[in-house]
């Protein structure tokens, strides 16, 4: 007596398509885990860069204040020193012009080598010259320079942050779309949900793969 091998049942309508549905659910939730994870990386290091930024900025407006103060005393010498120059008083230039700042009194002679008094084309002030330069005029500039740069910086990694956000957005729609094909009143409809679902993650997966990581 022979007996027929039990015939597999046929696969219930949609098995694939609920398959299919789960690993979308899964591969979404891995990815837009890693995409809050490196958008609030890129954003501390924006913050950082930020801060870095300001302090900087801080550092430039004390020395800047550094330059102006020794600026206003190099002009309030030199008023006093061409005053006693213009009326003769020798005894007083001398004495005025030995207090003359370390930066400035080389720069006064620069000036006088010029010949101001004879040369119209001479330049109008010591100010101007070349070799004057307050104390902290550099130290200025280059904390300006490194806050201009770590500002720009900031910027770039602020628009790094928003990248990874919009992927977080964009799988938080793959999760939408994937689970809304569960419910879809036919199967022709649950289909085109989920496909929705997978060329969005697709796409997503794209744009991961092109973007800066920060690990």
């Amino acid at each position: 007596m022979t007996h027929e091998g039990t015939a597999p049942a046929p696969a219930r309508p949609g098995h694939v398509r609920e398959v299919l549905t789960v690993v979308v659910l899964a591969v979404t939730a891995v990815l837009t885990a890693w995409s809050v994870f490196e958008a609030s990386q890129w954003g501390g290091e924006m913050s950082i860069a930020f801060s870095k930024a300001s302090s900087a900025r801080i550092e430039a407006s004390r020395h800047e204040s550094q330059a102006d103060a020794a600026r206003g005393y190099d002009l309030q010498t030199f008023a006093v020193w061409v005053q006693a120059v213009a009326e003769g008083d020798e005894p007083l230039a001398a004495f005025v012009r030995q207090r003359f700042s370390p930066h400035f009194g080389p720069a006064v002679d620069e000036w006088l080598a010029t010949q101001p008094l004879q040369d119209p084309s001479a330049p109008a002030s010591p100010f101007v010259m070349p070799s004057y330069e307050p104390p902290g005029t550099a130290e200025a500039a280059a904390a300006d320079a490194r806050a201009e740069d770590m500002f720009a910086r900031g910027l770039v990694l602020d628009e790094r942050s928003d990248r990874y956000t919009f992927l977080t957005v964009l799988f938080a729609l793959v999760l939408f779309f994937a689970s809304l094909s569960t419910r879809g009143r036919t199967e022709r409809v649950r289909w085109v949900l989920l496909g929705v679902a997978v060329v969005m993650v697709v796409a997503g997966i794209g744009f991961l793969l092109a973007f800066p990581k920060i690990v």
